[in-house]
C-alpha cells in the first residue's frame, strides 16, 4: 500500500473521507484555507529558488499578487482579510530572515520511502513533500512551513509525526546521517507568528512513526470506513456523500416532508427562545438576590407567590490530606480514576504509538442522543 502523511491524518481524524478521498478517487473541492497555504507555500519557493539575486521583498510580494485566487472566497471582506494576512506573513518572513544566508539543499522534495511489516513481510511506501532541507554548520535541518492561525506547545512539536516521517524519508536519502542523528534538526515555520519550533528526533521515536503506518495500513485493510464528526467537518468537501450531513443538502434530495421542516424550523425557534429566557431569568435573579442581600431576608413575597433562597454548598477532599489518611490504610489506590483532562494534557507528549494505544483502550461508556442548534 503506498500511504502519505496526509492521507494518514486523513483516516485517524475520518475514516469516511480517507475511502471517499484515497480509495474512491472522488476529488474533493478545496478549500480557501487549503489554496491560501498552497499560495504562501509557492511564494517561499519562489523566494529561495536559486538565482543569481534572491527576490526582494517587492518582488515575492509581486508573486503573491499575481497568483492571487479571488474565486475561492465569499465575500470582499473575508478576500481581504486573507490577502493581508498572506502580505503580513511575507513582511515578517522577510524581517526574519536574510535570504541570501540560507545554505538550502533541496525545496519541495518528493520521497517514497519503504517500510514493511515483520509479521507477514508485506512492504508498503510512505510518500510525501518536504519544504525545504537545509545545511547548518554542523548537520541538517528540515523545515515544515505552517500557515495555520494557532501555534502549538514544544512538546508536541517534540512527538510531532510528521516530523519524524521527513526525517525518515531524509535518512533514506542520506544514510550515513543516521550516525549522526542528533545534528539533524525537525523544525516547523509558523508563518503567521513568525516562530520556527525546533526538534531532534531519536531511533526510538523513527521507528515508532514506522509502527504507528504500519498499524494503521493494517486498519485501512480491514475495509471499516465510519464517518467521524469533528469540528473539521466544516472544512470537508465530502458533506454531501456523508451520511452525517445528508440533511444539510435536503433541497437537492427532496425527501423531507414539509411535517419535518416545520419541526426543525420550531426546534430550533423554541431553542433560542429557551435560550433568550434563561438569560432574563439570570438578570432577574441577581436582581432579587441583591435585595435580599440588601434587606438580610431570604425569602420575598408579591401577588403573584412567593420567592425563597436557599444555599446549596458542594464539598471537595483536600488530595494531599485524603491521601495521608488513605495511603497507610492501603485504600488509597482504590479511589483513583482517570481524569481525563489530566489524560489529555499529556497526549501531546508521549510517542504516536502510546497515543494509539491509548485511543484503543477507549470503550463505551454510555450512549446518548442529543439536539444542538448552530443559528444561521
Amino acid at each position: 500500500m503506498r500511504l502519505s502523511y496526509s492521507a494518514l491524518d486523513s483516516f485517524q481524524n475520518c475514516s469516511l473521507k480517507y475511502k471517499f478521498q484515497n480509495i474512491d478517487k472522488v476529488k474533493e473541492p478545496k478549500s480557501k484555507e487549503a489554496v491560501f497555504g498552497t499560495l504562501v507555500h509557492g511564494t517561499l519557493k519562489f523566494i529561495h529558488t536559486p538565482s543569481l539575486l534572491p527576490p526582494k521583498l517587492e518582488d515575492a510580494l509581486d508573486y503573491f499578487s499575481r497568483n492571487w485566487n479571488s474565486d475561492v472566497f465569499e465575500d470582499e471582506l473575508e478576500e481581504r482579510n486573507a490577502f493581508s494576512m498572506g502580505v503580513a506573513m511575507i513582511q515578517q518572513y522577510y524581517k526574519k530572515n536574510d535570504i541570501s544566508d540560507a545554505n538550502i539543499v533541496d525545496l519541495e522534495s518528493r520521497f517514497a520511502i519503504e517500510i514493511t511489516n515483520p509479521k507477514d513481510g508485506a512492504s508498503h511506501i510512505i510518500s510525501g513533500i518536504i519544504d525545504r532541507i537545509d545545511k547548518t554548520e554542523d548537520g541538517y535541518e528540515i523545515i515544515d512551513y505552517k500557515t495555520t492561525k494557532k501555534m502549538p506547545s514544544q512538546d508536541k512539536v517534540d512527538n510531532d509525526l510528521q516530523l519524524s516521517v521527513y526525517l525518515n524519508a531524509f535518512l533514506a536519502r542520506y544514510p550515513k546521517e543516521i550516525e549522526r542523528l542528533d545534528k539533524v534538526t525537525v523544525s516547523l515555520y509558523y508563518l503567521k507568528h513568525g516562530v520556527k519550533l525546533s526538534s531532534t528526533r531519536t531511533l526510538e521515536q523513527l521507528n515508532t512513526a514506522k509502527q504507528l503506518f504500519l498499524d494503521v495500513i493494517a486498519e485501512i485493510e480491514k475495509g471499516v470506513f465510519v464517518p467521524n464528526v469533528t469540528p473539521l467537518c466544516d472544512w470537508c468537501g465530502y458533506q454531501k456523500m456523508c451520511p452525517m450531513w445528508k440533511h444539510k443538502f435536503k433541497e437537492t434530495r427532496k425527501i423531507d416532508s414539509e411535517e419535518v421542516n416545520r419541526a426543525i424550523e420550531d426546534y430550533i425557534n423554541l431553542k433560542s427562545a429557551i435560550t433568550s429566557t434563561k438569560t432574563q431569568l439570570a438578570e432577574l435573579q441577581e436582581k432579587i438576590n441583591d435585595y435580599m442581600a440588601q434587606e438580610g431576608v431570604d425569602r420575598v413575597f408579591s401577588n403573584e407567590g412567593i420567592i425563597a433562597q436557599t444555599l446549596r454548598k458542594t464539598y471537595k477532599y483536600d488530595e494531599q490530606q485524603l491521601r495521608e489518611i488513605l495511603e497507610p490504610l492501603d485504600k488509597w489506590e482504590s479511589v483513583l480514576k482517570v481524569d481525563g483532562i489530566a489524560l489529555k494534557k499529556i497526549m501531546g507528549t508521549i510517542s504516536p504509538t502510546a497515543r494509539q494505544n491509548i485511543e484503543n483502550a477507549k470503550v463505551i461508556d454510555k450512549e446518548t442522543k442529543s439536539l444542538t442548534v448552530k443559528k444561521k
